[in-house]
């Protein structure tokens, strides 16, 4: 089957009875990572983010919660006499922040994007559709580049799409438009709507190695055949039937992609947290059950794969799951009590949690250092070239609100740097040399990187190439999310502290779409700063 080269718009996409049971383990607790404070206000909640290939953030916001705290530049104002609060509007809802200069601007997005969706194409571009109200089938592009801001294409998608794959919206189309016209009936989008409260609006959706679709949604998943439009397999639902779909949030992520020469390489997902039946309908009547505290993970290509249950050691719902450089997940954001939607969950859950995905299954969690910031509904991670995670947003309002309210608009941007950043590891860390970035690389040959290791302990060993794709992220899942491990093929030392790195690309775009990557070195689990790389 042939990669795909286009965004699918549901992201915009018994075993022993003992083994099933949910794994318990002693807390563990990391002394070593940090928080930063980057900016107090950006003037709106970054309720949508997403890297781009110039090391700049898109972050945006609903544009009908009335003012935001940040002007339009130049005195500029829009006219939109659609829009439901203000038909003059004066203020930023969307910005573009620049890591390495902790900078931001204002930037002019014409239409509602509340509760849309995302993905950055093989050119770099943003391609960002749907959203509320009359923007239901807006597509918006956004180009990286020193002077660019949001263009927009008013009827580019089929039907409404609003949260994701849209209310109501049982089916699904592609972008652009020369792939396919017309919008496709699934019927498990139907078969997964829990009446009167939904639990399957954005679904989790991760390109298997076979170029099928994984698609998750409320309790169980399907393998997706979306050429022909046939359904290849169905999982089994996750032990318990819990939700794990919005409102009932959980998060999910493809973990780490290794071995990739092996004649089947093995794929997992793993799906953290989200709310307890019935916990929806009691948050509207003000009565806040506890979140869920499991994670299930199934081997997506067996024969037949079981979901094996483990216990967290914080229970969350709202949580976001971010890839990290040496292929460890943080769970970061969300609370311990209730759902998503307005004023409905409660409880900040302000400790993050690394899980080891190889670790023993008794020995995979480890509690981090909390914020003092609470991050609830709405909030948003992503991981950043240096290898920090950026984080912000939190509204759990109809609007901006700042007094009387338990969990106030945040408009503030900080960023988790997670133990490998430590200084004591300052020895152990590799510098890339060569090259600074590499503008194309191709499918299934071997490339050499050059790092500089300042330590007599170097093991050659651990030395791995990732490679990781940014994602969109919003409503507690990162999509598109990649993490590709490339390990080493050779690991020569050239002298002065130097050593060369080679390692061979992955053999195809079903296991790692064409376009933008991080690329890092990592040695004893301690990895470099990223570079660039467009792979194609």
């Amino acid at each position: 089957m042939a990669a795909p080269s286009f965004m699918f718009s549901t992201l915009l996409l018994l075993q022993l009875l003992f083994g099933l049971l949910p794994h318990h383990r002693t807390l563990i607790f990391a002394a070593d990572d940090n928080w930063q404070l980057l900016q107090k206000s950006i003037g709106i909640s970054a309720i949508h983010m997403q890297l781009l290939k110039n090391d700049h953030v898109i972050m945006f916001h609903r544009t009908d919660f009335g003012p935001s705290n940040l002007s339009l530049p130049n005195g500029k104002c829009l006219n939109d006499p659609t829009d439901t609060v203000l038909q003059v509007i004066c203020t930023a809802h969307s910005v573009e922040y620049d890591v390495f200069a902790n900078k931001f601007l204002a930037l002019t997005v014409q239409t509602d994007v509340w509760c849309s969706s995302g993905a950055i194409m093989p050119d770099g571009n943003l391609f960002q559709t749907g959203g509320f109200n009359y923007s239901e089938r807006r597509v918006r592009v956004f180009s990286p580049c020193r002077t660019c801001n949001w263009n927009e294409i008013p009827n580019g998608l089929m039907v409404k799409r609003w949260y994701a794959s849209g209310r109501g919206q049982f089916n699904y189309e592609f972008i652009p438009k020369n792939i396919v016209a017309n919008k496709t009936n699934l019927p498990f989008l139907s078969e997964t709507s829990d009446k009167g409260i939904e639990n399957n609006l954005y679904p989790f959706v991760f390109l298997n190695i076979d170029g099928n679709l994984f698609i998750f949604a409320n309790n169980r998943a399907i393998l997706f055949d979306y050429v022909n439009n046939i359904v290849v397999k169905k999982y089994p639902m996750i032990f318990g039937g819990e939700p794990q779909s919005y409102p009932s949030t959980g998060s999910a992520v493809l973990l780490p992609l290794k071995n990739l020469k092996a004649a089947a390489i093995e794929a997992e997902v793993l799906v953290c947290g989200g709310a307890s039946k019935g916990s929806y309908l009691q948050s509207l009547k003000g009565i806040f059950m506890a979140a869920l505290d499991t994670c299930a993970r199934i081997k997506i290509i067996d024969l037949n794969p079981e979901w094996v249950m483990e216990t967290m050691p914080l229970a969350r719902v709202m949580g976001d799951m971010i890839l990290l450089p040496n292929g460890n997940v943080l769970l970061i954001n969300g609370a311990s009590s209730g759902t998503a939607g307005w004023e409905q969950g409660q409880d900040p859950v302000l400790s993050l949690v690394l899980y080891r995905p190889d670790n023993n299954i008794r020995s995979r969690f480890e509690v981090q250092n909390p914020t003092i910031i609470p991050r609830m509904y709405h909030s948003t991670a992503a991981l950043l070239r240096d290898g920090r995670v950026l984080v912000g947003g939190s509204n759990p309002h109809a609007f901006y609100n700042f007094i009387g309210v338990p969990f106030l608009t945040e408009l503030s941007l900080e960023a988790f740097l997670s133990a490998y950043l430590d200084a004591k590891f300052a020895n152990l860390r590799p510098t890339i040399i060569t090259p600074k970035s590499m503008s194309g690389i191709r499918y299934h040959k071997k490339y050499m990187i050059q790092v500089a290791i300042n330590s007599n302990k170097v093991d050659e060993s651990s030395m791995s190439v990732t490679m990781f794709a940014p994602a969109f992220n919003t409503h507690s899942f990162s999509m598109n999310q990649r993490l590709l491990i490339l390990g080493n093929d050779k690991v020569t030392e050239v002298g002065n502290s130097m050593y060369n790195v080679e390692a061979t690309t992955p053999r195809s775009g079903n296991v790692a779409p064409s376009g933008f990557y991080l690329l890092f070195v990592v040695h004893q689990g301690i990895p470099s700063q990223g570079i660039k790389v467009k792979l194609y």
